[in-house]
């Protein structure tokens, strides 16, 4: 099983039943595509060092999963960049 830990943000105008519900449907991708969430982080909302998609700050999320192939990943990559909930993500494969 090789693992990963996704880190995104979410845009700060969305409620806190909103961003819960982004971070469970997230969830749910992964889950539903063969992946197993080990770990589930909320780090609140912080500022951003810069403006991105005129948002100076959002909330913050980890993952830290684990998955035998790559088609969760690349499905939570896909729909992370047409959410407009998301405003950037990074997914860092974990060496052992």
């Amino acid at each position: 099983m090789k693992k990963y830990e996704i880190m995104f943000i979410i845009r700060p105008t969305l409620g806190e039943n909103e961003t819960r519900e982004v971070i469970k449907n997230f969830g749910d991708v992964l889950t539903n595509n063969g992946a197993k969430i080990i770990e589930s982080k909320e780090y609140g909302q912080r500022e951003l060092a810069y403006e991105i998609k005129k948002f100076k700050s959002g909330f913050y999320h980890l993952f830290l999963i684990e998955a035998d192939n790559d088609a969760a990943i690349k499905e939570f990559d896909r729909l992370s960049l047409i959410s407009n909930d998301i405003i950037r993500h990074l997914i860092t494969k974990i060496e052992k």
